[in-house]
């Protein structure tokens, strides 16, 4: 039977070829409908998507982050975790970490629904002079008004960063730049786009401080 079959399906496909070169108007006709299902399958590669970068870090301080993905501080392993977790394991934001933790904000980011987060890398903290730097961490209030103007209560993406956004501190901050180039304030950000459960962050080369 299957032989049969066979048979008859490479006559009739035969028989359509034959009929494709006659100079018969009506039988051309035939011909441009037969071809139809040809044309709906050349536009198959239109269904796959494109590639996006949406997801993609990018800066000269992404080096600086572990790349094993078993580290804690890996990239990989910071998405899996609240964003003040995550902080925790990347060596980078040690200072920042210590900091948060003195001023008592480690739960109340964690339990975020979305964050974004200008995050100022342990560099940024060295640019303030350690006597300074010791006053703020011991005074509490002036600590949390600092880290909380570090954090807008939204995830931002790189494409939705440029403009001013209003910060947890109550105050705002103004991002200027495109594509993989940004400045928070005066603050370049030197790793961006890193994404933890609940925040996207954005490391960046100094610290914010609140006008006063």
């Amino acid at each position: 039977m299957r032989v049969t079959r066979f048979t008859a399906v490479a006559a009739a496909a035969l028989f359509t070829v034959s009929l494709a070169a006659c100079g018969d108007d009506s039988k051309s006709e035939n011909t441009g409908s037969a071809a139809a299902p040809t044309t709906m399958t050349s536009s198959a590669p239109m269904m796959s998507s494109p590639a996006t970068d949406s997801m993609t870090n990018f800066g000269p301080g992404c080096s600086a982050v572990p790349t094993d993905s078993s580290n804690p501080g890996s990239f990989a392993a910071m998405a899996k975790e609240p964003v003040a977790t995550a902080a925790s394991g990347n060596p980078v934001l040690s200072t920042l970490v210590s900091a948060v933790k003195q001023a008592g904000l480690v739960d109340s980011l964690n339990t975020a629904e979305e964050l974004t987060v200008f995050a100022p890398a342990n560099s940024a903290f060295d640019k303030i002079p350690a006597a300074d730097l010791k006053k703020v961490l011991a005074d509490k209030k002036t600590l949390t008004s600092i880290l909380t103007l570090h954090v807008v209560p939204e995830k931002l993406s790189p494409e939705q960063l440029a403009g001013s956004h209003k910060t947890l501190q109550g105050g705002e901050v103004k991002v200027t730049g495109s594509g993989t180039d940004f400045k928070v304030g005066d603050a370049s950000v030197v790793c961006g786009n890193v994404q933890t459960a609940n925040a996207t962050v954005y490391i960046i080369d100094s610290v914010l401080m609140p006008k006063s």
